[in-house]
């Protein structure tokens, strides 16, 4: 559960530093890169603990799997409410199949 807490609040930083100055469009690109990169700096201070402490319960497929389902998780409820992009249904199709990558990656075969 630590490294899940862990990967949401690294991914919220990270969404930010990638998508956050969308919003700011007519802001010098230098100042979009030094603030994106203060925000990584600060994603990574949670990030490196969560795959460290997450490597001693998953694979490393099984971890990669686990951010990408939070990065989406987080991405949507991003773009919905910070950009205020529309979510669309072919948006929701991709997700289901993320979801069946997820089964076969953590199913025990």
């Amino acid at each position: 559960m630590k490294t899940i807490i862990l990967l949401t609040i690294s991914n919220i930083f990270m969404t930010f530093a990638w998508y956050g100055h969308l919003k700011y469009r007519n802001s010098p690109l230098w100042i979009a890169i030094a603030v994106s990169w203060s925000i990584a700096l600060v994603e990574y201070c949670f990030q490196v603990p969560a795959n460290r402490i997450g490597s001693y319960h998953f694979s490393t497929a099984q971890l990669k799997t686990i951010q990408e389902v939070i990065t989406l998780a987080v991405f949507v409820v991003f773009s919905l409410f910070y950009l205020k992009e529309d979510f669309k249904w072919n948006y929701l199709a991709g997700f289901l199949c993320i979801i069946a990558a997820v089964f076969f990656v953590f199913k025990k075969w």
